[in-house]
């Protein structure tokens, strides 16, 4: 459980620039709808993810993706992986 809070951690770092103010952030939070992310934002976050996490995340796992919980146990489910 230690890795996924670190994740955790991790994403909530790389994502507090893109949260709107008032609203906090917690595994629930839609990456869409509650942050109202694009593509563009979408592709830098993964970068930084990849760059501070030192893993690649593969493009193909985003459509999978909807929560900040998703996105971590997808981080997860890599780094177990590798």
């Amino acid at each position: 459980m230690q890795v996924y809070e670190n994740i955790l951690e991790e994403l909530y770092k790389t994502l507090k620039p893109f949260v709107p103010q008032g609203l906090e952030i917690g595994e629930e939070t839609d990456m869409l709808a509650d942050l109202g992310l694009d593509s563009l934002k979408v592709m830098k976050i993964v970068e930084s993810v990849e760059d501070n996490l030192d893993i690649s995340i593969p493009l193909n796992i985003l459509p999978d993706v909807r929560t900040v919980k998703d996105f971590a146990r997808q981080i997860e489910k890599l780094i177990g992986d590798g």
